[in-house]
């Protein structure tokens, strides 16, 4: 007995249960014919869509419902060397499955386009029809239904989140006190220990490394690594499948949403809406390159076989095309309305406001967010920068964005290795003003990190001057060679106690600065206890004990501190403004800069680059803020004292007018006195902050 199969309708795309059947639409504007093909088990059924409409290829299956495997097969021209590579022997990928299920199978079958072994440069002129299928991950229906018990999104304002940077494997999968058959894994981040974890450090949002389904490179194959931070994305609205324990991702997915939400945390997802998994002309065909590759991807107008690459991927995503920028605020909205995540943080974000060369903060992509009711209200994050010409743009972006402030972390992290000139120290500890304050923004604008996913790790980054790739089977040449870190006097793990006590003193700066700034502190998961990664700055294929989070080595002492300092931030709102510094107030200065004598900074001082020590008044009086009831915000007022130099340093505590007393409550080395009078000296240790309270 023959299918049936009704006419349907184009919108939405992707499939829709309705609790009788699916409708399934999918976009291919230069596409000749397509087969829906259904598989049960390795039979595969295929169906022929006659439906075509706005270019979406539509159609109707009574009975088809949840848990049905799917796939595509597009037919049409593959002439490579003007731009379409339709090859209907390839299963494709819908790019708008909500469930997928696995990774490519390499040693299946060929899921290249072309007759690959011959080593020639134009391999990808001649077409490979052989199937691809036992290969393919098969696209799954989903049930939609999800009990959230109530469940919204928090809502918690930027000047009061701290972000949590981590990967949903690597946090748990060596955590002793998650159940061995949920670690690394949704439910993992889910369980009882980890959220309790985080909430006693004080963290409000954890941004996840990318979560979108992933397909791992096919060299990493050959090399028995993997993706494991998966930017290669190959499905923007399927949670990734590996990260399940229950093989049901996409409820197991929600239901972490729904528990760090009860914990008061939120969810932030690291996106990559800028290339695909799908790699340069000679990278296999999984699903957009098949669908509609002259409608997906940016090709090189002069040389259409091959792409622009804006993103050191070999392709890149052609948000320019009004199905492609669809599909990603597809994406966006659905992980907002159905998923209930809290904001999104945008890999190379750059090469999305890419209208056709140049970055251009005007783009459709920047323009159709902005008047989304929905993903207007939620948190938006660029990394500024990308790989083509004019990318990196720290400090451009428009107005509802924050943006990774790679200034900051480059002047930090000089300045505690004594390479910074005071100035810039100056202006990244108060908010960056002069990147975010004549556009409108605020200082929550800048997302200040020192060390993130890509690069060294905190401990790493004061242990070594020399990355140590070797694991990544590239002969040490991947990985950034500018982390501006200093290893203390010894390359890695050394039994020399005044390197050791260096350190961890320097780790103790590093936070005690990030936490204490101006705008947002996005610390990176591990580093509030000395995680390392042996040296390796670019663990992106390490999906073992050299990414995962090893909790035996955990600094528990160091652990305290970052709590402490996190602690600290939350509550005194003078470490979190809302308004930037204007240098002036009713009877001191919302800010005041010193010298190590007292006296207050002069433009001779500023302008001198070899000093090494400067302190800061931060006056609670003057923050100028009002909660939402109309009330003012008061605080305490601070006086940090900050000693970059190899020496101990003397500061004169500033005159009478500032305060009463000094009352020191934190210090990452030693300081003389724990009440001290104004005017008194107080000596501050080589490479350390003391933090004073006026009292």
């Amino acid at each position: 007995m023959s299918r049936a199969v009704w006419p349907g309708e184009p919108f939405p795309l992707g499939p829709r249960w309705d609790g009788e059947g699916t409708n399934f639409s999918l976009f291919s504007e230069n596409a000749e014919r397509v087969e829906l093909c259904l598989f049960d088990g390795d039979n595969e059924e295929r169906i022929e869509v006659h439906e075509r409409t706005a270019f979406n290829w539509h159609c109707y299956l009574p009975g088809v419902g949840p848990g049905t495997r799917y796939g595509y097969r597009v037919h049409g021209r593959y002439d490579p060397e003007h731009g379409p590579r339709f090859n209907a022997s390839k299963l494709l990928i819908d790019p708008y499955a909500k469930g997928i299920d696995g990774g490519v199978d390499w040693d299946a079958a060929n899921v290249l386009p072309y007759v690959p072994g011959s080593g020639a440069a134009d391999a990808d002129l001649t077409i490979d029809e052989s199937d691809s299928a036992p290969a393919i991950p098969r696209s799954v229906i989903i049930d939609p239904a999800f009990d959230w018990e109530g469940d919204v999104r928090l809502n918690i304002p930027w000047q009061e989140t701290v972000i949590y940077e981590a990967h949903v494997k690597g946090f748990t999968k060596m955590r002793d006190g998650v159940r061995e058959d949920l670690r690394g894994t949704y439910a993992g981040l889910a369980a009882e220990d980890s959220i309790a974890y985080l909430k006693d450090l004080g963290v409000t949002a954890v941004e996840l490394l990318p979560v979108h389904h992933i397909i791992d490179e096919g060299f990493l194959h050959e090399r028995g690594l993997t993706n494991y931070w998966g930017y290669s994305t190959i499905g923007y609205l399927a949670p990734h499948s590996e990260y399940s324990a229950t093989g049901m991702q996409v409820p197991e997915f929600k239901g972490m949403v729904k528990a760090l939400h009860r914990a008061g945390i939120e969810v932030i997802l690291d996106v990559v809406y800028n290339h695909t998994a799908e790699g340069n002309h000679l990278g296999p065909m999984l699903s957009f390159r098949g669908v509609d590759n002259e409608s997906y991807y940016r090709l090189v107008p002069e040389t259409p076989r091959f792409y622009m690459d804006y993103t050191g991927t070999g392709n890149t995503l052609n948000p320019v095309h009004p199905t492609v920028l669809r599909l990603i605020m597809d994406s966006l909205r659905y992980f907002v309305v159905e998923c209930h995540v809290d904001g999104f943080r945008f890999d190379l974000a750059s090469a999305l406001a890419r209208e056709f060369y140049e970055v251009d903060r005007l783009s459709a992509f920047f323009d159709i967010i902005h008047q989304d009711p929905i993903l207007s209200q939620v948190k938006l994050i660029a990394e500024p920068w990308d790989v083509g010409p004019g990318g990196y743009q720290v400090g451009n972006f428009p107005i509802l964005w924050s943006e990774w402030n790679g200034i900051y972390r480059d002047t930090m992290r000089d300045f505690w290795r004594g390479r910074a000139p005071l100035r810039d120290f100056a202006s990244r500890f108060g908010g960056s003003a002069d990147l975010y304050q004549t556009d409108g923004r605020r200082p929550f604008a800048s997302i200040n990190f020192i060390t993130a996913h890509d690069g060294f790790t905190l401990r790493d980054l004061v242990s070594y001057n020399e990355k140590h790739n070797e694991a990544n089977g590239e002969n040490n040449k991947d990985g950034t060679d500018d982390n501006r870190s200093w290893n203390c006097g010894a390359e890695g793990p050394t039994d020399d106690p005044q390197i050791n006590a260096l350190r961890e003193r320097q780790q103790r700066n590093f936070l005690t600065t990030l936490l204490l700034s101006q705008g947002v502190p996005m610390l990176l998961g591990g580093d509030e206890w000395g995680r390392t990664q042996g040296g390796n700055n670019n663990a992106w294929c390490q999906d073992n004990e050299i990414s995962w989070f090893n909790w035996d080595q955990c600094d528990q002492d160091l652990r305290a501190f970052s709590r402490q300092l996190i602690d600290l931030r939350r509550a005194h709102p003078v470490f979190r403004r809302t308004k930037f510094f204007e240098g002036k107030g009713e009877r001191l200065p919302d800010v005041w800069w010193m010298r190590p004598d007292g006296r207050r900074m002069t433009r001779r001082d500023w302008d001198n680059t070899e000093s090494r020590a400067i302190g800061v008044f931060l006056n609670g009086e003057e923050l100028k803020a009002e909660t939402k009831d109309g009330e003012e915000v008061r605080d305490e007022s601070f006086l940090l004292l900050f000693n970059a130099h190899f020496e101990d340093i003397t500061f004169r505590l500033p005159a009478r007018r500032f305060g009463a007393h000094w009352e020191v409550v934190l210090t990452t080395g030693w300081c003389e006195g724990e009440r001290l009078a104004p005017g008194a000296d107080v000596t501050v240790e080589t490479r350390s902050i003391a933090v004073l309270r006026r009292v």
